[in-house]
């Protein structure tokens, strides 16, 4: 999903962030149950058919499940109030969660890569599968998809970039699916090879998105930047704000899901302390309202306006 355009879809949400909470909890636990019926049919049908690939997927639907519950502790504990240990919040509780759940994916996607590859070393031990394999598979792949689906559906209702982001990784293991059903496939027509190739491709694309999740999570922790766009968003807005001449030092850092900023608004030089700090409060309202900004530090510059002389007339010198 485009992330410009879901920026400008979380603009003005008319979800409290209570709301997005109850949304997300609700969507995890239909993944929990999906994830959770997978993980014991993948892994007993795989077993039984002596397809590596569906273990594999299996597996993966397994680690799904341990993810579905990080991510119910993350948003659990994220959604409590600001306290003197934390002032900004707990919305890096999910920032942490990624980093678990990408550190996680990780461990799983190498684990498959090492058994795959130790099958792949000896061909002569590759079973033929059960057709039975392909039947779960199907009902696998077809589960996911529906999963994906519906996720994506809450997580657009609710405008949370974190739920989409969780839809998009049901979408993944869709795919994983549809790789160990054309390995099935494969070894059902007699080349056996191909069902711990398609083992192989499911531990690469989970060690991938490990990696991808757990790198992300570690630079959000380091307070990244949100991109450009949103930060140009954000100046907009300011600028939008009567009584801003200008605006420079715009700076962001990201608290899970939400956003701090620090912003130098100029205003005019010759209005009081109180108007300028009216104006200053003005502004951090509409970034707050239009943005998913948790908190805005101003800081006000005074501007001195070109069609007014502000320069101070030195005195001629004494005549003596």
């Amino acid at each position: 999903m485009n992330n410009e355009n879901f920026q400008e879809d979380t603009e003005d949400s008319p979800f409290t962030p209570a709301q997005r909470s109850a949304a997300a909890a609700r969507s995890t636990w239909v993944s929990v149950g999906v994830n959770l019926v997978l993980t014991v049919a993948q892994i007993v049908a795989g077993v039984l058919s002596k397809s590596q690939g569906l273990i594999a997927d299996g597996i993966h639907s397994l680690s799904d499940l341990v993810a579905d519950f990080v991510v119910l502790f993350a948003n659990h504990h994220s959604q409590k109030d600001a306290d003197e240990d934390h002032p900004y919040g707990h919305q890096r509780f999910e920032t942490a969660a990624s980093l678990v759940l990408g550190a996680l994916l990780l461990a799983v996607g190498l684990g498959m890569l090492w058994s795959a590859a130790h099958k792949l070393q000896s061909p002569e031990t590759i079973a033929t599968v059960h057709i039975t394999a392909l039947w779960v598979a199907a009902g696998a792949l077809t589960a996911k998809e529906l999963l994906f689906r519906y996720m994506l559906m809450v997580a657009k209702k609710v405008k949370s970039s974190m739920l989409v982001a969780n839809a998009w990784h049901a979408r993944s293991d869709a795919a994983s699916s549809l790789v160990v059903g054309v390995g099935i496939i494969g070894n059902l027509m007699g080349y056996p090879i191909f069902d711990p190739i398609a083992a192989a491709l499911v531990g690469f694309m989970v060690t991938r998105m490990g990696w991808s999740f757990g790198w992300d999570a570690l630079h959000d922790l380091m307070d990244r930047a949100v991109d450009e766009a949103e930060v140009q968003s954000i100046r907009q807005t300011l600028m939008d704000t009567p009584g801003i001449s200008d605006v420079h030092d715009v700076r962001t850092r990201k608290m899970g899901d939400m956003i701090v900023v620090d912003a130098h608004l100029e205003v005019d030089a010759t209005l009081s302390v109180e108007q300028g700090h009216d104006i200053a409060v003005a502004a951090r309202v509409r970034v707050m309202q239009h943005h998913r900004v948790l908190n805005m530090m101003t800081h006000v510059d005074p501007y001195k306006r070109p069609d007014l002389d502000h320069a101070t007339t030195a005195p001629a010198p004494a005549t003596v």
